[in-house]
C-alpha cells in the first residue's frame, strides 16, 4: 500500500504480506482501522467512501475480501447458527425422510420457519409477536398460538429419535453434533462452530442475542466451511471478552484459514495474538494527531527490539516477566 492519507495517516506506505497472520498494533487512535478498513478494504472493494491513497499493489491476486466484524452474517431476524451454517438444510431433510412426515405429506420445506407451510401462521414462524408501544420500545411476547414453538401442531408431532424439530433447535451445537454423528452432511456444517469455541450455543438461538465476539467467531466458522484460498480476512479485536483458552482456540482456527490458502489481518492489542503473528504493523507512536505513522514493521521480535514502540515495550515486559517466573 502506497501513500495512505485518510484521517490522521501521514502519507503512509506499508507492506502487507499475504498468506500470513498479520497483526496491526498501536495505541487507540493510531490509525489502525483507518489504514485497514477504510483504505485497504475500501480501495480493494472500490467503495465510494474509501480512504485516500496513491495506489495498492498486488490486490489482483485476491479472490475475495471478507471483513469479520460484529455485524450478523445474515439479515433475517430469524437467522440462527443452524441456518447460517446451513446445517438446518440437512436437519430438515432428515425430518422429512421420517415415516411420520411422509404419512403427513410433509417435505423439507414443511420444517422451515421461514416459509409458509409447516410454520405457525399466527407468528409466521418467529415464535413471538411484537407489540408496538408507540413512543416506548417494542415489547416481544411469546406467540399464544404456538406457545413460542414456531410450528403447527402436526409438524411438532413428527419425531426424530424422539425429538421434535423444536426440540432439536433447542439443542446446543455440541448436543446436535452427537445427535447427528452419523450424518456427515450435517456435522461438517456444525463442526466449525465447535472448533471456534461456540459449542455451547443452541443451534436455534437468534443471532441478535450473540455478543460481538461470538459474532466474529461465527464468521470464522463460516470461513472454515468454505474455500479460503486467495481470500483476505480482516478481524477487528476478535479477542475482546475471551478467556485465554478461547484465544488459543481462535488462533488455531486462524491457522487453519492460513493453511487453506487464505490471508488474515487482525487489529489487536492482545499480546498473545501479537506474539503469534508472522508479521506486525505497529502504528503510532501516539493516537490522534500524534499517530498515523509507521513506527516499525516486521516479526514480533523486531517489534520488541524497537525502542520507540509502545507495543515493543509491552512485549519486552511480557518476556521479562515470563523469564522471571521461570527462575
Amino acid at each position: 500500500m502506497v501513500g495512505a492519507r485518510a484521517n490522521n495517516l501521514r502519507d503512509l506506505t506499508v507492506e502487507i504480506p499475504l498468506g500470513q497472520l498479520v497483526v496491526a498494533t498501536g495505541v487507540s487512535g493510531a490509525g489502525k482501522s483507518t489504514l485497514l478498513r477504510s483504505v485497504l478494504v475500501g480501495n480493494l472493494r472500490g467503495e465510494p467512501d474509501r480512504g485516500a491513497c496513491t495506489r495498492i499493489e498486488g490486490g489482483e491476486v485476491l479472490s475475495d475480501i471478507v471483513v469479520m466484524d460484529a455485524a450478523p452474517p445474515a439479515r433475517s431476524p430469524r437467522s440462527n447458527p443452524a441456518t447460517v451454517s446451513k446445517a438446518f438444510d440437512g436437519i430438515r431433510q432428515r425430518f422429512a425422510s421420517t415415516r411420520e412426515a411422509r404419512a403427513r405429506g410433509l417435505t423439507a420445506g414443511g420444517f422451515s420457519f421461514n416459509v409458509a407451510g409447516g410454520r405457525c401462521d399466527a407468528c409466521e414462524g418467529a415464535g413471538e409477536v411484537v407489540v408496538d408501544m408507540q413512543f416506548l420500545d417494542d415489547v416481544r411476547m411469546p406467540c399464544e398460538a404456538c406457545e413460542g414453538r414456531r410450528y403447527r401442531p402436526e409438524v411438532l408431532q413428527v419425531r426424530l429419535n424422539g425429538l421434535s424439530i423444536c426440540d432439536v433447535l433447542a439443542q446446543t451445537v455440541d448436543e446436535a453434533l452427537a445427535l447427528f454423528a452419523d450424518d456427515r452432511k450435517i456435522t461438517r456444517r456444525l463442526e466449525p462452530l465447535a472448533r471456534v469455541g461456540l459449542g455451547y450455543l443452541t443451534i436455534g438461538q437468534p443471532l441478535s442475542t450473540l455478543s460481538g465476539g461470538e459474532m466474529q467467531r461465527l464468521r470464522i466458522a463460516q470461513a472454515l466451511t468454505e474455500s479460503s484460498s486467495g481470500c483476505l480476512y480482516l478481524l477487528d479485536e476478535p479477542t475482546i471478552g475471551l478467556h485465554p483458552a478461547d484465544i488459543e482456540v481462535l488462533l488455531d482456527c486462524l491457522d487453519q484459514i492460513l493453511d487453506a490458502g487464505g490471508s488474515v489481518i487482525v487489529v489487536e492489542h492482545n499480546l498473545d495474538v501479537i506474539r503469534r503473528a508472522d508479521y506486525v504493523i505497529d502504528l503510532g507512536p501516539e493516537g490522534g494527531p500524534g499517530g498515523g505513522r509507521l513506527v516499525v514493521a516486521g516479526p514480533p521480535e523486531v517489534i520488541a527490539a524497537h525502542p520507540d514502540s509502545h507495543t515493543g515495550a509491552a512485549l519486552r515486559a511480557l518476556a521479562q516477566g515470563g523469564a522471571a517466573a521461570a527462575q
